[in-house]
């Protein structure tokens, strides 16, 4: 297998991917896109994503986004990692169940605090957008810490479903939710940050 590249960004939902990368021991190089700057809109990456977002991985057979196929793609190509139910169908619809709602439904409620532009061109309803924010995020831990069935989300193994409830679950207190509220994932949040793949995904993407 030839030598992957890895687009992500600081702060981005591409951290989910970069811990599944690092919990599969994937060989990889990391490419970070200054937001501030606008690199994900240049023409050298745009070349690369045409949607300008972030997570990109290019593989020896083409690039690959959107988190939730590049989760599967890693849990599938190394099925040695554990990071999947791969022969349970039922299971792993519902691996994939979970990460369609981080996808569509918590990311998306999140984004309304600074990306209410896609939605509005009003500047009021830009700021009614973000006023919302702590009530749909405080909606999703409620339905997130309700799916924590063992140490990790779907039981007994660690999956890349983790890598992803991770992720959003590390916006929840600057999105205006009182973890308090939510003990059981709380404490899920620390184990999963505890992981030595995940200390080294954080360490390369805030490096």
């Amino acid at each position: 297998m030839s030598r992957w590249t890895f687009y992500t960004a600081p702060g981005t939902c591409a951290l989910a991917t970069h811990i599944a990368l690092q919990e599969a021991g994937a060989d990889f190089d990391v490419v970070k896109l200054d937001f501030a700057a606008g690199q994900q809109q240049s023409a050298e990456y745009l070349a690369i994503n045409p949607k300008g977002r972030v997570p990109a991985l290019k593989t020896e057979h083409g690039v690959l986004t959107e988190t939730p196929a590049l989760l599967t793609f890693v849990a599938q190509r190394f099925p040695e990692a554990g990071l999947a139910p791969l022969n349970d169908p039922f299971a792993f619809a519902q691996l994939q169940e979970l990460n369609s709602y981080l996808a569509s439904t918590a990311h998306v409620a999140h984004a309304h605090k600074r990306r209410g532009a896609r939605w509005a061109d009003d500047p009021a309803a830009h700021e009614s957008m973000r006023a919302k924010v702590p009530q749909t995020m405080t909606a999703c831990a409620a339905y997130l810490e309700s799916q924590i069935v063992g140490p990790w989300v779907t039981g007994e193994h660690f999956s890349v479903a983790d890598a992803y409830l991770y992720t959003i679950g590390s916006w929840l207190e600057g999105d205006g939710v009182d973890l308090k509220a939510f003990p059981k994932l709380t404490a899920y949040l620390a184990r999963v940050a505890a992981r030595p793949a995940v200390q080294r995904a954080l360490a390369q993407a805030n490096a």
